[in-house]
Order: C-alpha cells, then structure tokens, then sequence
C-alpha cells in the first residue's frame, strides 16, 4: 500500500469517527465560519453539513449567547489553551429540543462544551474545535436528587402537623437569631403562646379535634407574622414566634393581634361550634441576656404571668415577674 493510500485510509478513518461519536463536533475558522459539521449536530439542528459550511455560526444560531461564546472562542484563539462549560454554569449552548422519553420533562438538551485549539503545522492556532457532549440524563437525575434531598431536609425541620419549624429547627434558629442580635445590636422580641385549656378540648372532643384547633392556631400565627419572623411548634399546644426587628412594644401589638384574631375563630362540629383562647408572654431581648436560653425563659415566665392572671392576655416580660 503507497503512503498516498494509508493516509487516504486514516483520513477515511477520521472522517468516520468524527461523523459517527455521540457528541456534537464543530469546527470553525477564526471569522466564526463552520468548517466540519457532523451527524449529531445535523440531527439535533436540522442542518445539513452543506447548509453550515463556509458560514457564520451566529448567523446560523442567532438565539446562541453570542457576546459570551465569543470571548470563549477568542481566548481559545489568544490562548491557545482549551476552555469547558458545564450544564451547572449554562445548562445549554445550543437550543437543541430534548426528546430523551424518560428525561422529557425538560424542553431543551443539557451540555457540557469543550473547545479545543487547533494548531497548524507552524504552531499557529488556525481553528477550534467544539465538542457538544449530551449530559442530560445525568443532569436531571442530578437535579432530582438535589430537589428529593431539599424536601427530605424541608420535612426534617418542619412540624408534619402545622407546617410550621419543628421545635429542634426552631431552637437552632433561636440561637442563630440570638447570635445575630448581639453582633449587629438590632432588637428582637420573643412570643411564646399556648391554648388556654387545651386538655379540656381534648377530653370533651376527642384529639382529631385537638390537632383540628391546634392546625387553626398555626394558620392564624401564619398569617398575622412577617415573612422574617420566624414561628415554630414548641410542644403540644405551644407555640413561639421570634419577631426579627421588632421592640417589646411592638411585640406586644403583634402577640394582641394575634390573641384578638384567635378569639374570633370557630370550629363547626355537628351542631355544636367550637371556641378557644390563647394565651401570650412577650420578651425583648435586652444585653443583660448571656444566652437564648435566659431569652426563652423570660418569655416562658410573661406566659405563665399571663396564665396566672386569668388566661386570654398578653404580657411583657419586665424584672417584676422575677
């Protein structure tokens, strides 16, 4: 076999191996003009190679982020060292339609971009080479796995009865918030509330109804409280609410509001109608306090104040309940 014919064969060769991987392969000239476009390419963008060559990708791409692969070309170019992409920094290039059946839930085709320096025999850089790698299966079950492990920490903090923080993530944010506190000197309030005579709901309804008053309770907390006020189900029946920039004062309208909004709730049971009230101790958070636990006593010591009063009330906590 002559040289001529072996270097036919291994160019032969190539052609077929760049025709047939599984990944996209564009090669383009300084002036951005696509020289090599093969099958994967024209399969997922209904070009032809005859309908690419000699012209402008962007021309035949407009939608492609231009500005961006720009630089990511010219520096392939400048450089002559090769550059990536991934599907977590852009999840695709190209807007090629995703028809994978079992990852169909996302329209487009999620890529990881290669762009190879390709040098003459001078040493120049004379073209580069892209290479379109198909990462959408991994992609999604990436994603899935991230969104399943977001729900599984969701439920690992959250009360399954209320929705509300579950009392171990509510301390943990109590102790953050305490924290914050003392480094920025920003005021904070506690609220701590129970339902006044809980146990005799219970043993004259039943626990269904129970859960039923408690679920009611939380939703009123809900929607009285600001988005960064942070409420939680302490145990059973009570409830605390840290109210984030926000003086005793002005906990004391929010834990009023609240105690009026609870009076005015109704539970229909058959033919009989279901009241109840709440009852509320207040504490700002002042510098004598060395920890969240001395905040959290403070506020436990104004609900018991309350309860002790006659029950239905709020109260602020003061050195006087000492």
């Amino acid at each position: 076999m002559t040289t001529s014919q072996e270097q036919l064969n291994e160019f032969h060769w190539m052609l077929d191996m760049v025709q047939t991987i599984d990944a996209g392969l564009v090669v383009l000239d300084q002036q951005y003009q696509v020289q090599i476009w093969n099958n994967f390419m024209e399969a997922h963008s209904g070009k032809r190679p005859d309908q690419t060559h000699g012209k402008s990708l962007f021309e035949l791409f407009p939608e492609l982020p231009s500005d961006w692969l720009k630089q990511k070309i010219d520096s392939v170019f400048l450089l002559k060292n090769r550059a990536f992409t991934t599907w977590e920094q852009r999840p695709h290039v190209f807007p090629f339609r995703n028809y994978r059946p079992i990852t169909g839930t996302v329209d487009f085709m999620y890529q990881n971009i290669t762009l190879i320096p390709l040098t003459s025999l001078t040493g120049q850089v004379t073209h580069i080479c892209i290479i379109v790698y198909d990462v959408t299966d991994s992609a999604v079950n990436k994603e899935e796995a991230q969104r399943v492990n977001e729900q599984l920490k969701a439920l690992s903090r959250t009360d399954h009865l209320t929705s509300l923080s579950n009392r171990g993530y509510w301390q943990q944010r109590l102790e953050q918030e305490f924290g914050r506190s003392k480094r920025s000197g920003h005021n904070y309030a506690l609220v701590m509330l129970d339902i006044d005579h809980f146990k005799n709901i219970n043993d004259s309804y039943g626990h269904p109804v129970g859960d039923e008053i408690i679920t009611m309770l939380a939703d009123a907390i809900r929607h009285i409280m600001r988005k960064t006020d942070i409420a939680g189900r302490y145990g059973g029946e009570e409830f605390a609410v840290i109210l984030t920039d926000c003086t005793g004062e002005a906990a004391m309208l929010f834990a009023e509001r609240l105690r009026e909004a609870v009076e005015q709730l109704k539970l229909s049971l058959d033919e009989q109608t279901i009241t109840f009230t709440i009852s509320l101790g207040v504490a700002a958070l002042d510098g004598e306090m060395e920890a969240a636990a001395d905040w959290l006593e403070a506020a436990d010591k104004a609900l018991y104040a309350s309860k002790h009063q006659g029950r239905n009330r709020s109260t602020l906590y003061s050195q006087e309940l000492e």
